[in-house]
């Protein structure tokens, strides 16, 4: 017996040794410790590689080691299309599923969505890139930033101003992009852009202030829950600087994010940023000195040049090569989560668009039917006057619709936007729901009195007015000031369009606008005036088709804002005011808002009964379940967003007005009842101490606040923070 457990032990070994000499090298072999895989690579490799593999993509050719780029995927696989070109200069632009901007999946408060919108994207960035190589497995997406001014350029790109709603929403799309699987993920997801990038105008040189509190409860929010919760590894640094340093050199991105939150990936810079670094921002009084600065400081990949930099830093002994090491190690880890060093048949999503009867996933059922699900969730009902009632439009009633606007017949891509396999415009959707018994007449414009004499022969007149995503212009440039995009913030938040819409009621008092816009507008009038008005954003490939769908009422909208919508420029602080307390977000406005964060209607009506809580007081890292029964009191199904929000009692330091601390998207038959029940976790109720350089509970009472949107708080509960 011992002979043959012998003989079993040498069977073993010889295999071992049998497989270890398979591997030319052993950061070849999956079986060995990632860390040492690392360890063997870096002493292989010449400083020439380490150097050259500081780029967006660390192949080393003579090893044999296969590295992968980035690309851009804030709502589906960016694979070129106007106005960008991200699959590469010279190449058609490859079709892919196209989901609503950013803004507008936020506007669906429904993680789970998010999650699936994240996967279908991985999917087809997984198939692109091994079926017709194009593109790259690291996903520069979601976008972490908080979008605390309507005017800020990008707002399209954000899921909006609070911290624990886009924080939740980030940590859903980023494990949607990186997957379930315990070794391997199906694509990486890339944050950007760390950190308190809200400004576009002057980003390459503006400093954002703000103090410590601010920075750990507010803006570092929703990049701390993408690591930590979502299990991402990788962000962009920002252009701007913070607190005077800039971003891509500042201390936070080593101290803060790598030696507390556990980063230990990519951190890339934004494009161009290295350059501007000592041009616009004049930092440093040359390049090498810049170079060495961002490797100290946790960078490992430059979106420009910096070869020449690099190893002028080294041969001026600013930069050692073990510091060139010690950051490439992040570049490989995220290579080896996505299975770029290892053989295919051991990573699951290998083989995805290998199989030679694979059929390109954008064009499925599946894919389709969750654009159309993305689109209709982002749809917010702003108002539907009941007097009125004109929504949902009644089929047996109507006999004419005029649909007018500059929108009206055209589904426009944003700056970051792929190419759907196919666009459903609203035009095309409204008609194509309204059958043939119902007739549209449609108008761009009033030239010539057009939109008026339509609107006035129709039953129903539909203006549909909003921005242009781009601006319809170069780099850096929007002809109309209320325009934004990335390089431009907004000179103006009102809609130059309001005017059309005043002609158009005039006509027909039973006038519903629909504002497709990226950001909000100050539409004071129309809000007055006008019966029935939609918020949608641009983008999806089944944009006419939600549209309709809530028009008509064969989906009843549940979509809610994510950022409050004021009244006039007037009621905002200056734009480079980034301390939130004078006066932004729900959080700190006093003023009475056009819309408030949480917003949006229902073609039915919920009732609130009460919170209940299993314990009435909730201590340090404990999660309290918080009950709050719901009813749908009308007579259609529908969706309600349940929202906890928290106020601070008897706080012995400044807290805001309120705070968002949980939220459920939740379908109710018409009738039905519903208990909801809520995570409200002790650490979202921390603040951070100054003095002890730590988050701490601290303790007093806390008013629970239930209810629709932040300005519609049903019931309300006291607890305890012990």
């Amino acid at each position: 017996m011992k002979q043959y457990a012998l003989y079993i032990v040498l069977l073993v070994a010889a295999s071992l040794s049998a497989q270890q000499k398979s591997y030319q090298y052993p950061f070849q072999n999956p079986g060995q410790d990632t860390e040492k895989r690392i360890d063997n690579l870096l002493s292989l490799m010449t400083l020439d590689e380490k150097i050259q593999a500081l780029s967006t993509n660390p192949s080393v050719p003579r090893l044999g080691v296969k590295g992968t780029g980035h690309v851009e995927g804030l709502h589906g696989l960016a694979m070129g299309g106007p106005p960008g070109e991200w699959g590469g200069k010279n190449k058609e632009p490859l079709p892919t599923t196209t989901f609503p901007q950013a803004y507008g999946l936020g506007e669906t408060w429904d993680t789970e969505l998010l999650q699936k919108v994240a996967n279908v994207e991985a999917i087809e960035t997984r198939f692109a890139y091994q079926k017709y190589n194009r593109g790259g497995l690291v996903v520069r997406a979601p976008n972490a930033d908080l979008a605390r001014d309507p005017r800020w350029g990008r707002t399209e790109e954000s899921y909006g101003e609070d911290a624990f709603l886009t924080g939740s929403l980030t940590v859903a799309f980023v494990k949607g992009l990186q997957g379930n699987h315990s070794k391997y993920w199906q694509t990486a997801s890339l944050m950007k852009h760390f950190l308190a990038n809200s400004n576009e105008d002057g980003r390459s040189y503006t400093s954002s202030d703000f103090d410590e509190r601010l920075w750990k409860e507010y803006y570092s929010v929703p990049f701390r829950m993408g690591v930590q919760e979502g299990g991402s590894r990788a962000y962009m640094a920002a252009y701007n600087k913070v607190n005077g340093i800039p971003a891509m050199v500042h201390p936070m991105l080593k101290d803060i994010t790598v030696k507390e939150w556990g980063q230990n990936g990519i951190i890339c810079t934004d494009g161009g940023a290295f350059t501007l670094l000592l041009s616009d921002h004049k930092y440093y009084k040359d390049k090498y000195l810049g170079a060495a600065a961002a490797l100290k400081a946790g960078i490992n990949q430059f979106l420009d040049e910096y070869v020449d930099a690099v190893y002028g830093a080294v041969a001026n002994g600013y930069l050692k090569e073990k510091e060139i090491d010690e950051v490439l190690r992040g570049d490989y880890r995220i290579m080896l989560k996505l299975g770029m060093l290892d053989a295919p048949e051991q990573n699951p999503y290998a083989n995805i668009g290998l199989d030679k009867n694979a059929v390109d996933p954008w064009t499925t059922d599946t894919h389709k039917k969750l654009a159309l699900e993305a689109t209709q969730k982002s749809i917010v009902l702003l108002k539907n006057d009941p007097a009125k009632n004109l929504l949902p439009i009644d089929r047996k009633k109507v006999k004419k619709i005029a649909v007018i606007g500059p929108r009206a017949d055209q589904v426009i891509l944003d700056w970051y936007s792929g190419t759907p396999p196919y666009t459903v415009s609203a035009l095309a959707g409204i008609k194509a729901k309204a059958g043939e018994n119902i007739e549209i007449t449609y108008a761009l414009n009033n030239i010539d009195g057009k939109a008026a004499k339509l609107a006035k022969e129709a039953d129903i007149a539909i203006v549909i007015a909003g921005n242009h995503p781009w601006c319809n212009a170069g780099w850096a440039q929007c002809p109309v000031p209320s325009d934004g995009k990335e390089s431009v913030d907004r000179q103006s938040i009102t809609l130059e369009y309001e005017d059309l819409i005043k002609v158009v009621h005039q006509a027909n008092p039973n006038t519903v606008v629909v504002l497709m816009s990226s950001f909000p507008f100050a539409i004071n009038w129309t809000q007055e005036h006008v019966p029935a008005i939609v918020h949608m954003t641009h983008n999806s490939q089944e944009l006419g088709n939600a549209l309709a769908d809530v028009l008509f009422g064969d989906y009843n909208p549940a979509g809610r804002l994510s950022q409050t919508w004021v009244k006039d420029i007037s009621d905002l602080p200056e734009l480079l005011d980034y301390n939130i307390r004078n006066g932004r977000t729900y959080m700190y406005f006093k003023g009475k808002p056009l819309y408030a964060f949480g917003h949006g209607l229902s073609y039915t009506t919920f009732g609130y009964k009460g919170i209940e809580v299993e314990k009435e007081a909730i201590a340090k890292g404990e999660t309290l379940i918080v009950n709050v029964t719901v009813t749908n009191t009308g007579n259609r199904d529908g969706e309600e967003v349940v929202q906890l929000y928290v106020k601070h009692t008897d706080s012995k330091v400044e807290r805001p007005i309120k705070e968002l601390k949980a939220f459920k998207r939740v379908l109710l038959k018409a009738g039905e009842t519903k208990t909801v029940a809520l995570q409200l976790r002790a650490a979202d109720l921390e603040y951070w101490n100054t003095k002890t350089q730590k988050f701490e509970l601290e303790k007093g009472t806390i008013e629970l606040q239930a209810g629709g949107a932040s300005d519609a708080i049903a019931v309300t509960k006291t607890i305890r923070t012990k």
